[in-house]
This record gives C-alpha cells, sequence and structure tokens, in this order.
C-alpha cells in the first residue's frame, strides 16, 4: 500500500518507504560521534562505528578469525569450504597412475568461483567483485565526488577520497595519538614506534632504472620516476592544473576552497600547508638557528638558508623546459610557467576574473 513518488517502488510497511526515499532526498540523519560521518540507516551506522571501536562480533568457527561485518565472515567462509573440496577431490586416486584427481579439484574450485571475467578470465566468488573487476576494461568510474567532480570504480575510493574534503582521519596510532585517513598510512607509521626497518636507507629492492636510486616500497619508486617521465597523473578538477602527487593536489585544491587545517596554538594563524606552520612557529620563539656562512644572515629554516646560498652562488637550478630561463626556487619557476601555459589559477570571487599570481589577485580586489 505504500508507493514511492519519485519510481513507483511498492513497500509493505511506511517505514521502509521512509527508508527508501533517502535514496532520493540525500538525507543522512544518522550521524558518527567520532568522526562526523552521516548514514541513511541506523544499521549502516552501528556497522561503521566498529572502524573506531574495533569491535568484530562475527567469529569464524573453523579458524577463530573476526570479522566486522557478517558478509564478509560469509566470503571468508568460503574460503574453508573451498579448501575442504579440494582436499575431498585429492583424496581420490586414480587406480590405473596412482595420481589424484585434478578434474575434481580444478571443478571444485570453478563451483566455487562461478563469476567468470569474459575480457581476461579471471574468476570470482561473489558477482558483484565481478562487477568491480570489469570497470578495469571499460573505464568505468560510476562514483563522482559532489565537492570537486573526481570520479572512482569503487565506492570504497570515494569513501576515502571524501576525507581530502572532511579532513576525516579515522585511523589513530594508539602510541602517539596521531591520525591518519587510510589504514596503510597507519600500519605504515606504526613501524616508526617498532623501529622495524626492513632495508638500510638507501637499499631497498626497488631501483630506478634512470638514476639509480632505491627505495623500499614500489609506490615509491613509481612516485619517484614521474621526475624523469614529467607525467602529472593527478589533475585538479577547477583549474586543471596537473600533479605527480596526490599529495600535491590535495595541497593545491586549498587554493580553491579556502581551507586552512594547520592552525598556530599561540596566535590562532591558520595555515594551508604544515611547513608554512612550522616556519611561523618559529617566530615566536625568535629562533634563527642557520646561519649563512657568507654572510651574517640568519633563517628560521634550512631551505630558506639553502634558497639564500644560491644567491651568493649564482645558482638558479629551476629552468624552464620552453624557453631555458632559470630560478633559484621552484615557486619562482611555476610562477613563470604560467606565460607560455596561459594558466591563471587565482580566480576573483566578486567577478571571475583569473590572475596568474596571487598578488596581482589581491591587488584586483582592491578595485571592487
Amino acid at each position: 500500500p505504500f508507493r514511492c513518488a519519485q519510481c513507483g517502488k511498492g513497500f509493505r510497511q511506511k517505514q521502509s518507504l521512509i527508508t527508501h526515499e533517502r535514496i532520493h532526498t540525500g538525507e543522512k540523519p544518522y550521524r558518527c560521534g567520532d568522526c562526523g560521518k552521516s548514514f541513511s540507516q541506523r544499521p549502516n551506522l552501528l556497522t561503521h562505528r566498529r572502524v573506531h571501536t574495533g569491535e568484530r562480533p562475527f567469529p569464524c568457527a573453523q579458524c577463530g578469525k573476526s570479522f566486522s561485518q557478517k558478509a564478509n565472515l560469509l566470503a571468508h567462509q568460503r574460503i574453508h569450504a573451498a579448501g575442504e573440496k579440494a582436499l575431498a577431490g585429492g583424496e581420490q586416486e586414480d587406480g590405473a597412475s596412482g595420481k589424484p584427481k585434478l578434474r575434481s579439484q580444478q571443478r571444485s574450485y570453478q563451483e566455487d568461483t562461478p563469476f567468470v571475467c569474459p575480457e581476461c578470465g579471471k574468476s570470482f566468488r561473489q558477482k558483484p567483485n565481478l562487477i568491480t573487476h570489469r570497470r578495469i576494461h571499460t573505464g568505468e568510474r560510476p562514483f563522482t565526488c559532489f565537492l570537486c567532480g573526481r570520479s572512482f570504480n569503487q565506492k570504497t575510493n570515494l569513501v576515502t577520497h571524501y576525507r581530502v574534503h572532511t579532513g576525516e582521519r579515522p585511523f589513530a596510532c594508539t602510541q602517539c595519538g596521531k591520525r591518519f585517513t587510510q589504514k596503510t598510512n597507519l600500519v605504515t607509521h606504526q613501524s616508526t614506534h617498532t623501529d622495524l626497518r626492513p632495508y638500510p636507507c638507501g637499499q631497498g629492492p626497488y631501483r630506478c632504472d634512470v638514476c639509480g636510486k632505491r627505495f623500499s616500497l614500489k609506490t615509491n619508486l613509481v612516485t619517484h620516476q614521474r621526475i624523469h617521465t614529467g607525467e602529472r597523473p593527478f589533475t585538479c578538477g577547477v583549474c586543471g592544473r596537473r600533479f605527480n602527487q596526490k599529495g600535491n593536489l590535495v595541497t593545491h585544491y586549498r587554493t580553491h576552497t579556502g581551507e586552512r587545517p594547520f592552525a598556530c596554538a599561540q596566535c590562532g594563524k591558520r595555515f594551508a600547508q604544515k611547513p608554512n606552520l612550522i616556519a611561523h612557529q618559529k617566530t615566536h620563539t625568535g629562533r634563527q638557528p642557520f646561519t649563512c656562512l657568507e654572510c651574517p644572515k640568519r633563517f628560521k629554516s634550512k631551505l630558506s638558508l639553502r634558497v639564500h646560498q644560491r644567491g651568493h652562488a649564482g645558482e638558479r637550478p629551476h629552468a624552464c623546459a620552453e624557453c631555458g630561463k632559470r630560478f633559484r626556487q621552484k615557486v619562482n619557476l611555476a610562477v613563470h610557467q604560467r606565460t607560455h601555459t596561459g594558466e591563471r589559477p587565482f580566480r576573483c570571487a566578486e567577478c571571475g576574473k583569473g590572475f596568474s599570481q596571487k598578488a596581482h589577485l589581491l591587488r584586483h580586489r582592491r578595485t571592487h
């Protein structure tokens, strides 16, 4: 008797209709008190809360491993079932050769992974996993961020991406309290407390073919290689500027959003980048520990000293690939390159006019 006015779907109970209508309205009345994330249904909130509490109420009766969701337990139990089928097939020997009946093992595996990708032949136990996998071949990205327009092929990747905008960091280190947006980053960080260093500095197993530099993680090598290839796979959805690292894109977004997440505890001044906060904090202490050997000038940071010393040496390490002009600082090169690209990332909120430098935008604003 209860029918949805939007799509016509019918429900036996009014509460079921109310819950369903949230798909169309986007309403999410159930909010997590720890991280602020909202949900359309209370059971989803209760499941999410286990991220913070660490609760895993669904244990496997065979091996004792616990899971936060029943669906994950059921998927895990199929691994045991597949193993038992394979063993049962392996115990029956061919009378002529004494060899296990491999066909029965293969058949049991195929029965347990019935969903096959027509493109590459890979098999999956669950149909949703096949659907997700096929997006690798089709390039489909159905999950779009409503804030910046970036699209993803998996919902979990979109959820992780949203934390760029919300600042949510649900994974906390139990030893020092530092928080992270992704569990993998927390695991990497925790090794700093255990002194777990599988490879000495500069002696990792992943070597750059161009310059010979070595890395302990393959992801670090991939990021490093972009220096040589010039690849910039991370694109700003607002102005189109491209970056070779995701972290640089995240920082850049703040020029559009005005977000300044790093606050000085002493004066309250806020900054878009943590290094800028650290440099600012030294203005309160008055410390300038880095002294130039050429002149008596002192600096709050080692980087500022290094840039200053280039003035004495005449060093200009940052060259424009278009015209060859050289600069002492990378930021000056970036500003100069806009004369070639025509990029104007600083936009006036009043009239929409774009500028290549922030100083020019500030000067223009005074006309309004």
